[in-house]
């Protein structure tokens, strides 16, 4: 039996073995899904709504452990990693609240010996495919939605954190869920995309790279079926000339280096107008130079290791990259011993006199680099900020509030912020433009996504 190894950025041991799912074991898991979806369709929202929410106590309740695995697995600080925890269980309960909502019948107006209406209506098997960084949080945007709406769930998650798996499966178990409403196979590549093109599959829910989003589109072609994609991202922060400098600092610097960089929308370029941008770059420097780069389950580190050596290595060579172009790197390296070569442990760095022919500056990075480029007006911002392949969220400083909202409507992105970044409010829809996706979780939109209208026609006789 084919076996997959989770090697811990922590100290490169292996912190978990499993095998990966049998062609048998995923037939029955399929035939499982397709069984259950015909009773779990015509359960109540009312007791979908309370056994999600069961499995959500379930799963809150071990915190602690959750905790520990997500560090160990992916390497974020211990310090940080119960706030995932408590971002599924805001996002999950908001979804269940907003619910009968969200999926109530939308009525027409009357018509004579007419009744007419659309309700939105379940697909049938949802498969999630799902990332390591934000291991809870990227799945819960559609897996509790789609159950919600009577969907069945199957549940691959990246072979980095398998644990997250088992854990939201236990909890489902826990609160009761009907066999075969929600289950998880660990699955190579090529057993995920057969399970993409299998006929009970019906939507794809799917947070990774572009070519992997590439790849799902190929898997699905012809079936007629729906996907949602986030993809990559290199989201821009623009400074204004009347921004809080201080706020503006620290909330981009939050944004561009927690979970050592490897956010979907974390701050990856910054433009700062001429006038302040001296000012932001000096307090910049003073607050990356606060942060405690070292082992993940020290509850003193503030910035952990990438995932992996490798990914370390892409971000290096990036940044050297630019440093030849002309870049000039503003923080010391000898000022975070943890820093090792040829290890996920790496020093976080500011780089200025950059430009759009580096690919610090355009190509995705998913480290902790942060380019800051001076810009002299709103124009050279808006098409700096929109000279991107990507679209998944941007932020603009200013205490301009009605400018603000003139820029943000012209940025090219899914989400723009206003004097903060780097967050996904639950109440808004989560959706990226160009290469960073299509679809769309969380918000009442986000159902729109995980059913589909159908049409009620009823003449009275």
């Amino acid at each position: 039996m084919e076996r997959f190894q989770t090697i811990t950025p922590v100290d490169g041991s292996v912190y978990v073995e499993r095998p990966f799912a049998t062609a048998s074991e995923i037939n029955t898991a399929l035939e499982s899904a397709a069984k259950a979806y015909p009773l779990w369709k015509n359960t109540s929202l009312e007791v979908r709504q309370a056994l999600c929410r069961k499995a959500v106590e379930c799963f809150v309740d071990k915190a602690e452990d959750i905790a520990e695995e997500i560090t160990w697995m992916m390497g974020r600080p211990i310090s940080y990693t119960k706030g995932e925890v408590a971002g599924f269980e805001e996002r999950a309960l908001y979804m269940i609240d907003i619910a009968p909502e969200a999926l109530s019948p939308m009525p027409l107006p009357d018509k004579a010996g007419f009744r007419r209406y659309i309700k939105r209506v379940p697909l049938g098997t949802v498969f999630v495919v799902a990332p390591w960084n934000y291991p809870y949080l990227t799945a819960v945007n559609a897996i509790v939605p789609a159950l919600l709406a009577g969907n069945t769930v199957l549940l691959k998650h990246s072979a980095q954190t398998p644990l997250c798996a088992e854990r939201m499966s236990e909890a489902f178990a826990e609160a009761g869920l009907p066999k075969g409403v929600f289950q998880y196979l660990h699955l190579s590549h090529a057993d995920t995309e057969s399970v993409m093109q299998h006929d009970t599959i019906r939507h794809v829910a799917f947070t990774g790279s572009v070519p992997g989003g590439r790849v799902v589109e190929k898997a699905i072609a012809g079936r007629f079926i729906s996907a949602g994609l986030e993809l990559g991202g290199k989201d821009p922060a623009y400074i204004r000339h009347d921004a809080n400098v201080p706020n503006a600092v620290d909330t981009v610097i939050d944004g561009a280096f927690f979970n050592s960089g490897q956010s979907c929308c974390g701050m990856e370029r910054l433009y700062v107008h001429e006038s302040v941008f001296d000012d932001v770059v000096d307090a910049a420097i003073k607050l990356v130079n606060q942060y405690q780069l070292g082992r993940p389950d020290e509850a003193s580190t503030t910035l952990g290791p990438l995932v992996r050596t490798a990914s370390a290595d892409f971000v290096r060579g990036q940044t050297e990259e630019a440093i030849l172009q002309g870049a000039k790197p503003l923080i010391d390296a000898s000022n975070f011993p943890a820093n090792q070569v040829s290890s996920p442990y790496l020093t976080p760095q500011l780089l200025v006199n950059v430009d759009h022919s580096m690919r610090v500056m355009t190509e995705e990075t998913f480290g902790p680099v942060l380019g800051i480029q001076r810009i002299s007006s709103d124009e050279e911002a808006l098409r700096l900020m929109n000279e991107s392949e990507f679209g998944l969220t941007a932020a603009i400083f200013t205490e301009d509030e009605a400018r603000g909202e003139q820029l943000a409507d012209n940025v090219e992105s899914g989400t723009v912020f206003l004097n903060r970044c780097d967050y996904l409010d639950p109440g808004l829809a989560w959706v990226g433009v160009k290469n960073s996706g299509r679809g769309c979780t969380l918000s009442k939109i986000g159902f729109e996504h995980l059913t589909r209208p159908k049409s009620y026609h009823f003449k009275r006789v």
